[in-house]
């Protein structure tokens, strides 16, 4: 088995309640989908850990790593594979002491060489660059260039994952370049002919 150059990286829309579920399973079910992160805003910790259950059961069914944007509190408490850190949601040192040596830690990089750097240093599994692209998902203060991609992957053998406004349109640039995950949201949930296909023309993107 070799090992695909690039792989699926989904986010998932704010509501996942109601047919959210269902609507993950069709993604999965689709192609090979490396990992799922689970963010959700605004809602309490109880709440989250609800919503979240069904969800880990489809992706641990997948073998898709069940990722906790932003909360190592309630990774922890939903035993999840990782955690996804921003810039201000701590550090991975104190994230890896919580969530033990087998946790995926993320940290958020955006458009920075440095952060990147600090974050390998710190410990990271992975470094996440981005926004590339436009997107609704959040404001982009900090806009990529594809070129970060080829210089990380030249330097360093942490994985490297692209993020912000991806689609299978526009994605070709970032494989090209070097990442090793695309982080999508919209680019599937939205996409016109539903999330399967969506992931389908991804896979085959990234196979080349």
């Amino acid at each position: 088995m070799t090992t695909p150059a690039c792989q699926l990286y989904l986010i998932s829309p704010l509501d996942v309640g109601g047919g959210f579920p269902a609507k993950l399973e069709e993604a999965l079910s689709a192609a090979p989908v490396a990992a799922f992160q689970f963010r959700v805003k605004d809602v309490s910790q109880h709440e989250a850990a609800r919503l979240a259950e069904p969800l880990q059961a489809i992706c641990a069914a997948h073998d898709t790593a069940f990722i906790v944007n932003d909360d190592m509190a309630l990774a922890k408490r939903l035993g999840a594979d990782g955690v996804h850190l921003g810039q201000g949601d701590g550090d991975p040192q104190e994230a890896r002491r919580l969530l033990g040596p087998g946790a995926q830690i993320g940290v958020t990089c955006h458009d920075s060489r440095h952060l990147a750097m600090e974050a390998g240093e710190a410990g990271a599994d992975y470094v996440a660059f981005g926004a590339f692209f436009p997107t609704t998902t959040k404001a982009v203060e900090h806009q990529a260039d594809p070129e970060i991609l080829t210089w990380w992957q030249g330097l360093f053998e942490l994985p490297c994952v692209a993020i912000g406004g991806i689609t299978v349109d526009n994605a070709k640039a970032l494989v090209e370049a070097g990442a090793d995950f695309l982080a999508v949201s919209g680019g599937v949930w939205a996409h016109p002919e539903g999330p399967a296909a969506a992931v389908r023309m991804f896979d085959k993107l990234m196979a080349g």
